[in-house]
């Protein structure tokens, strides 16, 4: 099948869900509101800049999840749906779902951000396919480590070549839409890149390859 392939944050919705949460969180009080949302700010900055290490991020934003009862990490998650994320669904980014959806194409979210964060959004978005950042859990309490390979940057590219194989597709036709710079190595991969609201690198890039830019907002 052909795939729609898809990044989530500042793509899908008009906001950056993992750098949000982390705003949640300190105006919520359940982090030190004053260092965690510094620290929030910088990795956000690294990020744009092109320069964030995904392993020292990925242990900030898990940690605090680290040995909450699920139960309370699902209100969480609930309140933060609905005060925050709910808010930034974007109108056009829903037709364009379906209208990927309607030329009977696979779809797939692949994101930097992890999945705690991401897979209530993705069903919300109603895309049940999601490569996401992995969080380690012992008997179903998170331990505030990261899993496996990070869907960030060249980590994107190698998720979904292991996803393709296990799967039994190609990126024949496929299309991915992005925000941001740091996916370029995977839209370099698929034949149909589309840069969304892109920044000011991807924009630039995506001009002189004569990639479609296209705006969701």
């Amino acid at each position: 099948m052909t795939l729609a392939i898809f990044d989530l944050d500042n793509t899908l919705i008009g906001g950056d869900s993992d750098h949000l949460w982390g705003c949640f969180l300190c105006e919520r009080g359940l982090v030190d509101s004053d260092e965690f949302g510094r620290q929030n700010e910088q990795f956000y900055l690294d990020y744009q800049r092109g320069q964030l290490d995904i392993e020292a991020y990925l242990r900030f934003a898990l940690a605090p999840l680290a040995n909450q009862p699920p139960e309370r990490l699902a209100q969480w998650h609930r309140d933060f749906m609905a005060e925050v994320i709910e808010p930034i669904f974007l109108p056009a980014a829903e037709a364009l779902i379906r209208h990927h959806r309607e030329q009977g194409h696979r779809l797939l979210i692949i994101t930097a951000t992890n999945e705690f964060i991401t897979r209530p959004i993705a069903k919300a978005l109603g895309i049940d396919e999601l490569l996401a950042c992995e969080a380690e859990q012992v008997d179903g309490y998170y331990t505030g480590e990261p899993a496996g390979i990070p869907s960030f940057g060249e980590g994107k590219v190698t998720r979904l070549q292991a996803w393709l194989e296990q799967e039994n597709e190609s990126l024949t036709d496929s299309w991915f839409y992005s925000d941001s710079h740091n996916d370029l190595p995977l839209l370099e991969q698929v034949d149909n890149p589309v840069a969304v609201d892109p920044d000011d690198t991807l924009r630039a890039h995506a001009e002189a390859a004569g990639w479609p830019v296209i705006s969701l907002r």
